[in-house]
């Protein structure tokens, strides 16, 4: 046994002295910034984009980053460096929804191309690659004007006067925030989602559009409406009538509208006045009061939950033998 004691020392003594190669110290250099994009709202240029959270090396950004953001002429041929040495740096953005948002006027670059470049750099300061993004610059939209919303049996039909590549249209149901519902060509657009007993609001956006590029205008004034159901059902349709031994009896088309409450069934004797005889809820009555020798007309008419009454059907009529 005593023999292998020192090869054993040996071996652990070589396992815990051991160290390998110094690792180069990190370069700390910042990834680059994310979901860059640049539109064109109004007369302002606004650019978002998301923050590195890691290095090129994959490590934990821990630091305050600063970001570089510029907007300069693109130019008949793109030279980095040239356009970084000319382009406007935009000194202060905000946070909006998680991710970073720069705004400036658009003026001093009417007609043109402009490119927009974001970088962040490291305390270090060691910066990110450029991220690029391209827009043409043209004249402003204008919002849409004289925007109107009308109460239909349909939904909210809405009314405005205005041109573009396709409108914007964004509605706040009660308090809560706006949202856009739709992309209509022109106008009118109803709102098919809208639903009775509701107050909605709407605003309108211009949106041209040109070789993947966008430039909204500014929003139109909001409009308000509270929607009431003011809107009969349609007239039952194919009212018959048959005798039976002891009435008359009888059908009708049914309705299909979800509302529908029930039928309501008016009644002329020989001539006179109708008058209501009956509510059924299915297409069907059945008439017993009848007496020897008297005529009788029948007229149908539907009503929905809400107490909207349809024009009545076309009268049948039959004599009791």
């Amino acid at each position: 046994m005593h023999k292998f004691l020192p090869a054993v020392a040996v071996l652990l003594w070589s396992g815990c002295g051991y160290e390998g190669q110094p690792l180069p110290p990190l370069a700390n250099i910042p990834s680059p910034v994310t979901g860059l994009s640049a539109n064109q709202l109004g007369s302002r240029l606004v650019i978002r984009f998301g923050a590195p959270t890691l290095t090129t090396e994959g490590m934990p950004i821990q630091s305050v980053l600063t970001l570089d953001v510029r907007v300069g002429p693109t130019g008949e041929r793109f030279d980095e460096n040239a356009w970084a040495a000319t382009a406007r740096r935009l000194a202060s953005g905000s946070t909006k929804d998680g991710a970073f948002q720069y705004e400036t006027d658009t003026a001093a670059w009417m007609g043109k191309n402009v490119t927009v470049g974001v970088r962040a750099i490291g305390p270090n300061g060691k910066p990110s690659n450029w991220s690029f993004a391209s827009v043409p610059v043209v004249a402003p939209p204008q919002p849409p004007s004289n925007l109107k919303a009308e109460n239909t049996a349909s939904g909210v039909r809405l009314v405005w006067n205005g041109s573009g590549s396709v409108f914007r249209i964004y509605r706040k149901t009660g308090a809560g925030e706006f949202v856009q519902v739709a992309e209509a060509p022109l106008s009118p657009w109803t709102d098919n989602t809208s639903q009775f007993g509701q107050r909605y609001e709407y605003k309108i956006q211009t949106v041209v559009k040109s070789d993947n590029h966008e430039a909204e205008s500014p929003f139109s004034p909001a409009v308000t409406i509270a929607t009431m159901d003011i809107f009969p059902p349609a007239t039952p349709s194919g009212l018959e009538i048959t005798a039976a031994p002891n009435s008359f009896e009888l059908s009708w088309n049914g309705d299909t509208e979800p509302d529908l409450a029930v039928y309501r069934v008016y009644r002329s004797v020989d001539g006179g006045p109708f008058r209501k005889v009956g509510d059924v809820e299915l297409p069907a009555f059945s008439d017993k009061d009848v007496q020897m020798g008297k005529s009788y007309r029948y007229e149908v008419s539907a009503v929905d939950r809400m107490g909207n009454e349809s024009p009545r059907s076309q009268p049948v009529e039959a004599r009791w033998q």
